[in-house]
């Protein structure tokens, strides 16, 4: 086991212009996961009720990533539902409870304890730190965040900034985090808060990676239809991090090419609802996008 994650598991009703879905699977440990199968083995933390389908517990497990830290109590599992309009980068929270997430208590199985690649996914600050405590294996540390934590446990979150080597984070949560309206000025105050690393997430326009002075861009990819955003930022924040575990390795090229793996299992989640895409994605068509990204992005030297 190389990565662990730690994050929230869901059951989400989501409606887009192009359709509906009720109860479908979410959370940003499952989004994580299923997108970070494709590149290796994953420990899954999380908890979920009794409600909870065992038929989403197989489709984890089909992919490889092992469950043995999802815990079932009794009780409802966490829901969410959200409405998207034709304009995809904004969305309507319909309903938001948290159920039996309300007291989850993340403990890490000894083999995810001695991982040597973990993510925290989007909890409260101090369940961050204590997943860090227990953590004694872990050698490279990336984190996500939100607006709410930013806003309500800032010094907590100060906190994990000081641990951690990597933060995954929009634009909008990056501005507010370093208070200011320039995306890059933000990067570099963040960074001067812990981690070395930086990612900023910019939906529709792309993402960069900012290290010690150096930047990487990479832009979306361009797709003709997107369905359901709903995850995308997770699937990013997956395909990151699969790549780094897999590679054992986070040189600046190898962190280049992570950029570009996260961009590319992003825009296979938004062609679907929710991890459906997933389903039936393949290597080949993952090594396909990723090479599209090289062609697009490349461009010949002058005469």
């Amino acid at each position: 086991m190389n990565l662990s994650v730690v994050g929230s598991v869901g059951l989400d009703d989501v409606e887009t212009p192009f359709g509906k879905v009720e109860l479908a699977l979410g959370g940003s440990a499952s989004y994580f996961s299923l997108a970070a199968s494709f590149f290796g083995r994953v420990g899954f933390v999380g908890i979920v009720g009794d409600d909870f389908p065992e038929s989403s517990v197989e489709l984890l497990r089909n992919h490889d990533v092992d469950v043995r830290g999802l815990q079932r109590v009794a009780g409802k599992t966490f829901r969410w539902a959200g409405r998207y309009g034709y304009d995809l980068n904004q969305r309507d929270t319909l309903l938001t409870e948290l159920n039996v997430f309300e007291h989850f208590r993340p403990e890490l199985p000894e083999d995810y304890a001695a991982a040597p690649y973990l993510f925290l996914a989007n909890i409260h600050p101090s369940l961050q730190s204590h997943v860090l405590d227990q953590a004694h294996g872990a050698k490279f540390v990336a984190m996500d965040t939100m607006n709410f934590w930013i806003e309500g446990a800032l010094e907590d979150l100060k906190k994990v900034l000081a641990r951690v080597d990597c933060i995954v984070l929009n634009d909008s949560e990056a501005r507010q985090l370093a208070k200011t309206p320039n995306v890059i000025t933000a990067a570099k105050t963040i960074s001067a808060m812990g981690p070395r690393l930086v990612v900023v997430k910019r939906g529709e326009h792309g993402a960069f990676l900012y290290s010690e002075g150096n930047f990487f861009f990479v832009p979306a990819f361009p797709l003709e239809q997107v369905v359901d955003p709903t995850g995308a930022g997770d699937c990013f924040a997956g395909g990151f991090m699969g790549l780094i575990a897999a590679s054992g390795d986070t040189s600046w090229p190898t962190l280049c090419h992570a950029v570009v793996a996260g961009s590319a299992l992003a825009s296979f989640s938004v062609e679907n609802f929710s991890v459906d895409r997933f389903r039936s994605l393949t290597q080949g068509e993952i090594q396909d996008r990723i090479a599209a990204f090289e062609a697009m992005t490349a461009f010949p030297t002058r005469a």
